[in-house]
C-alpha cells in the first residue's frame, strides 16, 4: 500500500502509515487505537472507516467491521463530494472479501465505475471484483470498455479470455469464439500484436474452432516472429497440422524438433502417430485427466495396409537408429523408448514380435536399469505381453544382472529394480512360501550391506537402497494373506519401524504404516504416523484419502474433526482466494495461466473428497451431540433442518465430480479405500493396476455421499414426528401430527430404500425378516449400518402413519419399535462377537463403532423426543380416561426401547472393558510369540532375526556415527508396546462414547419415572 500513501480522502499520508505499518505488524491493538483517533479527527471520511473496519476484521470482530465497512460504503454513495480515490475502495474491497461479502465490494465499484466512467483505476478495481465472483460476462465487457477506453493490447486480451472462460468453463456457446476471433483480427490489422502469449491466446481461439489453416497461416506469417524459441514454434505447428490431418508435413516437423530436442518422449509419440496417421495422442490429450493421467497410448491403424504399416514402421526405426548414434556419447532415454514403442504398435498390429520386444527391454535395462524411473518407463510395454513372456522377461533381467554386489550403487539400484519388475509383473503369489520368504529376507540383508552406502548423507536426504524395505514389507504382507499367520504381519511393521529409525524421513513407510496399523486396529497409532507425513496445502486433496476415510467410521471424533476441520480450512480459504492468482495471471499477461488458474479452481470445487468431507463433517457434529436431544436440535438447526443436504442430495446425480486422490501411493492390497483384499480369503492378487478400479470407486462414493446426505434431514423430520404424535397421545391440546412432515418422511424413506436397491415395502420385509429370525444378518449385505437406520427412521415414521403392517411371528405381530429393539440387539452382539483383537486383524471393529454411532444413536434421539414430548409440562391438561401413561402401548414400547438399547451399550462396554484390562505382557507374548520360526527355521520372523543380529554385530567404522546411533535405538519392545498401547486407545475412546450413552439412557430411564 506503501505505494499509494498521499491523500486519501483528504488524510495525510503521516497519519495513515502509522496504522499500515501496526497492520503489517499483526499489533492490531495498536492499530485500533489508532485508527479510532483518526476517525475521531476525520468522522465523515470513508477512508477512515475502511482502515478502522479492516483492522477489526482482522481482530476476528466480524459484525462489528462490517458495521463500519457499511457505513464507509454509505458515506461514498451519499456525499457527492466525497473523494472517491482507489485506496478507499480497494481497503473496502480487501475488508468485504475476507468478510466472505463480495457483492458489497463489487457494488462500491459498479458505484464508482457510474460516478467516474472514464477512470480506468476504478475499472480495473471493478474488473477484479468480476474476476473474483466467477462473473465472466461482466469480465468482458468491462474489460471491452477499458479497451475501448485506452486501447491497449493487454485489456483486449482480459476480454478475449473472458470469452474463452465463458465457453470453457461457464455456459457460453461456441458460437462466442467467433467475437473473440473477430476482435483480435481487427486488432491485429489496425495495431497488429505486440506479445507472445497474445498469439497465443489468438491461435487457441482458431483452434478451438478447428481453424487449423486460419492458425497455420498466422502462425507461418509475421505474427510468427515473436515465438523467439524456435522449438516451441515448431510444436504447435505439428499439432495444427496433425489436427489437419496432413500427417505427412506433421511427421516431418516432429521428426525435425527430434533432431533440435532428441530426448523429447512426448514429441516421438506425436511423430509416430503421424507417421500411422493416428490421431489417439490429440484426442486424449483433450479429455485428459491431468490427476490420473491414461498411462499407454491408443493406437488406430486398422486401416493401414501391411505393406504401408511396414513402410512407415521402417521409416520410425531409420529415425530412432539415427538419433542413437547422434547422442551416444550423452546417454539419454528418448531413443531407446521409442524403439520399445516401436515394438509395441507392432505387437499390437499382430506383427508377434514378442521376442524383439523382450530384447528391447533388455537393451534398455542394460543401459538404464540403474534408474529409479525403469519401472515406470517400462510398466506400458509390458501390459502388452502375456504371463508367460513376462516370466521369461524376468529371467533375462535377472541372468544380465548376476552380480548383488552392495559396494556399487549402480549395482544396488539395478536389483531394486529387478524387484520392482516382479512385483508389477504380479506373479509372486505363484511362488512357494519358502521362496517369498527367501525374498524378504534378501532383500533386507541388501538394505543393511548397503547401509555403508549412505554413511556421508544428510540426515534429510534419502539412504540407498530405501525401497527394498518398503519392498520386502510387502512380500510379508503377500505370505500373512497367503498363511494367515499373523506373525508375517507384525514382521512387516517391525521391518517398516526399524527402517524409520534409521531415516525419520521416509515417506513411504509412513504411508505403509498408516494402512498396516489401520487394519491391526491401531488407529491412534495410524494417525500419529500420518501427521508425521507433515500434510499440509494443496497434499491435503491428494494424500488424506490415506487416512481420512478409516477416521470416519472410528471413534476417534476429536482427531476426526481436526483432520476434517483443517481439510475444509484449505479448500474453503483456497477456493475464496485462488482468484488472487488469476487476476495476477491478467496483470502479468500470462493469459493461459488465466485458464489454467479458472479451470483449477473450478475442479477442486468439484471435488469427490470435498463433497464427501462437508457431509460427514456435519454427520459427526451430530454424532458427538446426539445423547442430548437439546444439543442435536441446536446442531440441526445450524444445518438448516438438514434442508440444504437434502438439496445437494437431489443433485448428486447431475453433479459432475472430480477424483483428485493419488492413488499410486497407497499399498497393493488396498488400491482404493473401498477396496481391502487382506479382508476376504487368499486370491491370488499381488499387484493391481489402480485405474481399474477407478469407475468402481466413483460410483460407490456418488451414491454413499447420496444417501448420508439425506441423514441430517432424516433425523430432524424423525425427531418431530414423534414429538408431535406422542403430544397428540398424551395431552388433549397436544400437537397433531404435521401430515406434511410425515409425508416427507415417507418419501425420503422410499428414497432411502431405493438406495439400498429395494422399494419401500420390500425394504420393510428385509427389515423384519432379519429381526424374526427368518433370515441372518447377511441379508443386509455389505451395508449393515446403512439397513438399520432405515429401520430407525421407518420406526419414527410408523408412530404418526401406522402404514407399516408386519407379519405374525410365532402368532404375535411384533411393534417397529420391537423391531429395531431386535435389529440393534442382533446385529451389534453380532459384530462384537470377534475373535481376539491382539490375535487377528478385523474390520469389525468399524462396523461396531457405527452402529452403536449412528443406527442406535439415532433411536436413542427418537426415544429422547418421545420421553420429552410425554413429561406433564406445566397447565397442560391431561386427556381424560389417560391419567395413566406409564400403561399405554407406547409407552411400554419407549420403556423396552430403553432398557434393550441399554442393556446392548452395556454388553458392549463390558466387552471393551475386558480386552482394555487385558495385561500388557500378555499381549506383548502374543506378538513376539508369533516372531518365533518352527522346529525347521520356517515361517515368520527371519527377517525380524537377522535386523537383530545386525544391530547386534554392527561395524560403527562403517555405517557412520548417525546411522550407527539410530539402530543403537531401535527397540522391538518399544514398538509392540507402542502398538499395544495404540490399540488400546482406539478401545478407550470407544468405550468413553459408550460410557457417555450409558449415562444419557439411565437419564431417560428416570425421566420414564416420572411419565
Amino acid at each position: 500500500m506503501a505505494s499509494k500513501f498521499g491523500l486519501a480522502g483528504g488524510i495525510p499520508e503521516r497519519r495513515v502509515r502509522p496504522i499500515w505499518d501496526a497492520i503489517d505488524s499483526r499489533q492490531f491493538k495498536n492499530a485500533l487505537k489508532q485508527s479510532t483517533a483518526l476517525l475521531a479527527k476525520y468522522p465523515n471520511s470513508p477512508y477512515a472507516l475502511a482502515l478502522k473496519a479492516l483492522v477489526l476484521e482482522r481482530m476476528g470482530k466480524c459484525d462489528e467491521s462490517l458495521s463500519v465497512s457499511l457505513r464507509a460504503k454509505d458515506l461514498l454513495y451519499q456525499n457527492d463530494s466525497t473523494l472517491m480515490d482507489d485506496l478507499t475502495l480497494s481497503t473496502l474491497q480487501i475488508v468485504f472479501q475476507r468478510l466472505d461479502r463480495l457483492d458489497l465490494a463489487t457494488s462500491c465499484y459498479e458505484y464508482a465505475c457510474g460516478k467516474y466512467p472514464n477512470n480506468m483505476d476504478h475499472m480495473m478495481g471493478l474488473f477484479n471484483c468480476y474476476v473474483r465472483e466467477y462473473s465472466f460476462v461482466k469480465q468482458q465487457q468491462t474489460a471491452i470498455k477499458m479497451y475501448k477506453h485506452a486501447g491497449e493490447e493487454r485489456f483486449l486480451l482480459w476480454a478475449v479470455c473472458s470469452i474463452q472462460l465463458q465457453v470453457l468453463c461457464g455456459n457460453g456457446g461456441e458460437k462466442l469464439l467467433l467475437l473473440a476471433e473477430g476482435l483480435l483480427k481487427k486488432h491485429v490489422a489496425s495495431h497488429s500484436l505486440h506479445e507472445p502469449e497474445a498469439l497465443i491466446v489468438y491461435i487457441s481461439i482458431l483452434e478451438q474452432q478447428s481453424k487449423y489453416g486460419d492458425a497455420l497461416e498466422i502462425l507461418s506469417g509475421t505474427l510468427g516472429s515473436l515465438l523467439v524459441i524456435e522449438v516451441d514454434k515448431l510444436r504447435i505447428q505439428g499439432r495444427l497440422l496433425a489436427r489437419q490431418g496432413d500427417y505427412t508435413a506433421a511427421a516431418q516437423i516432429y521428426k525435425k524438433i527430434l533432431e533440435l530436442s532428441p530426448d523429447d518422449w512426448e514429441c516421438f509419440l506425436h511423430y509416430l502417430g503421424c507417421l500411422l496417421e493416428d490421431d489417439s495422442s490429440w484426442c486424449n490429450a483433450a479429455s485428459s485427466d491431468p490427476i490420473h493421467p491414461q498411462k499407454s497410448v491408443d493406437c488406430k491403424f486398422s486401416h493401414l495396409t501391411d505393406e504401408v504399416f511396414n513402410s512407415r514402421i521402417s521409416d520410425a526405426s531409420t529415425s530412432v537408429k539415427k538419433l542413437q548414434a547422434d547422442t551416444s556419447v550423452n546417454l539419454i532415454r528418448c531413443p531407446y523408448l521409442a524403439n520399445l514403442e516401436i515394438e509395441r504398435r507392432k505387437l499390437l498390429y499382430g506383427k508377434n514380435n514378442d521376442d524383439e520386444l523382450l530384447e528391447a527391454v533388455l537393451e534398455y535395462f542394460l543401459s538404464f536399469g540403474h534408474l529409479a524411473c525403469f519401472t515406470s518407463d517400462v510398466e506400458d510395454f509390458l501390459l502388452v505381453l502375456s504371463l508367460d513372456k513376462k516370466a521369461k522377461l524376468l529371467e533375462r533381467l535377472k541372468s544380465s544382472s548376476t552380480s548383488h554386489s552392495t559396494e556399487s550403487i549402480k549395482e544396488l539400484d539395478r536389483f531394486i529394480t529387478l524387484k520392482k519388475i516382479q512385483e508389477l509383473i504380479g506373479n509372486t503369489y505363484k511362488l512357494p512360501v519358502d521362496e517369498l520368504e527367501h525374498s524378504a529376507v534378501q532383500m533386507s540383508e541388501m538394505y543393511c550391506k548397503s547401509l555403508p552406502l549412505s554413511k556421508d548423507l544428510d540426515p534429510q536426504e534419502s539412504i540407498h537402497g530405501e525401497e527394498l524395505l518398503s519392498m520386502a514389507s510387502n512380500v510379508l504382507v503377500q505370505l500373512f494373506w497367503r498363511t494367515s499367520n499373523y506373525g508375517y504381519f507384525m514382521e512387516a511393521i517391525m521391518v517398516l519401524e526399524f527402517g524409520l529409525t534409521v531415516r525419520r524421513h521416509a515417506w513411504q513407510y509412513k504411508v505403509l504404516l498408516v494402512h498396516l496399523y489401520s487394519h491391526l486396529g491401531a488407529l491412534p497409532l495410524a494417525y500419529e504416523w500420518y501427521k508425521a507425513l507433515d500434510v499440509k496445502n494443496i497434499l491435503m486433496e491428494t494424500v488424506s484419502h490415506h487416512i481420512l476415510p478409516q477416521m470416519l467410521v472410528s471413534s476417534l471424533w476429536v482427531e476426526s474433526n481436526n483432520l476434517l476441520r483443517d481439510y475444509l480450512r484449505f479448500m474453503d480459504d483456497h477456493l475464496r482466494e485462488s482468484a488472487d492468482l488469476t487476476f495476477l495471471a491478467y496483470r502479468h499477461r500470462n493469459y493461459s495461466k488465466v485458464i489454467e488458474f479458472v479451470q483449477f479452481k473450478e475442479r477442486l470445487q468439484r471435488s469427490s473428497q470435498y463433497l464427501v468431507a462437508r457431509v460427514e463433517s456435519s454427520i459427526l457434529q451430530l454424532k458427538q451431540n446426539a445423547d442430548n436431544i437439546e444439543e442435536e436440535e441446536s446442531v440441526l438447526e445450524n444445518l438448516k433442518c438438514g434442508v440444504h443436504f437434502l438439496e445437494l442430495s437431489n443433485e448428486i446425480g447431475s453433479k459432475s465430480v472430480t477424483f483428485n486422490e493419488d492413488w499410486q501411493s497407497r499399498p497393493w492390497w488396498t488400491p482404493t479405500p473401498d477396496k481391502n483384499y487382506l479382508l476376504g480369503p487368499f486370491a491370488g492378487i499381488s499387484y493391481c493396476p489402480k485405474e481399474n478400479l477407478m469407475k468402481e470407486r466413483e460410483a460407490n462414493i456418488l451414491g454413499v455421499v447420496e444417501r448420508k446426505s439425506l441423514l441430517p434431514r432424516l433425523i430432524y423430520l424423525s425427531i418431530q414426528t414423534v414429538s408431535a404424535c406422542v403430544k397428540e397421545n398424551f395431552e388433549v391440546n397436544g400437537s397433531i401430527c404435521d401430515p406434511k412432515v410425515s409425508s416427507e418422511l415417507k418419501y425420503l424413506l422410499d428414497r432411502y430404500a431405493k438406495m439400498l436397491g429395494f422399494s419401500l415395502r420390500d425394504a420393510v420385509e428385509v427389515v423384519s425378516g432379519v429381526s424374526s429370525g427368518l433370515n441372518s444378518s447377511e441379508a443386509f449385505g455389505a451395508d449393515m449400518v446403512g439397513w438399520l437406520n432405515f429401520a430407525v427412521f421407518l420406526n419414527a415414521w410408523n408412530l404418526s402413519s401406522h402404514e407399516v403392517v408386519l407379519p405374525d411371528v410365532n402368532g404375535c405381530r411384533p411393534s417397529t419399535w420391537q423391531v429395531v429393539n431386535t435389529l440393534l440387539k442382533k446385529c451389534i452382539l453380532e459384530v462384537r462377537s470377534m475373535e481376539s483383537l491382539v490375535c487377528y486383524p478385523r474390520l469389525d471393529l468399524s462396523v461396531l463403532v457405527q452402529l452403536v454411532t449412528e443406527p442406535l444413536a439415532w433411536h436413542t434421539l427418537v426415544m429422547q423426543s418421545c420421553v420429552r414430548s410425554s413429561l406433564p409440562s406445566g397447565k397442560k391438561k391431561k386427556k381424560s380416561g389417560s391419567a395413566d401413561h406409564s400403561t399405554s402401548p407406547l409407552s411400554h414400547d419407549i420403556r423396552g426401547s430403553v432398557q434393550s438399547t441399554s442393556g446392548v451399550v452395556e454388553e458392549v462396554a463390558k466387552w471393551l472393558g475386558h480386552h482394555i484390562k487385558k495385561s500388557e505382557d500378555e499381549k506383548l507374548d502374543a506378538i513376539f510369540s508369533s516372531l518365533e520360526a518352527n522346529d525347521r527355521g520356517e515361517g515368520p520372523g527371519q527377517v525380524f532375526r537377522l535386523l537383530g543380529t545386525l544391530i547386534s554385530s554392527l561395524n560403527e567404522a562403517e555405517l557412520g556415527d548417525q546411522i550407527s546411533q539410530a539402530m543403537k535405538s531401535w527397540s522391538p519392545v518399544d514398538v509392540a508396546r507402542k502398538f499395544v498401547a495404540g490399540q488400546r486407545a482406539g478401545l478407550s475412546a470407544f468405550l468413553r462414547i459408550c460410557d457417555s450413552k450409558i449415562k444419557s439412557l439411565q437419564a431417560l430411564k428416570q425421566q420414564m419415572a416420572q411419565v
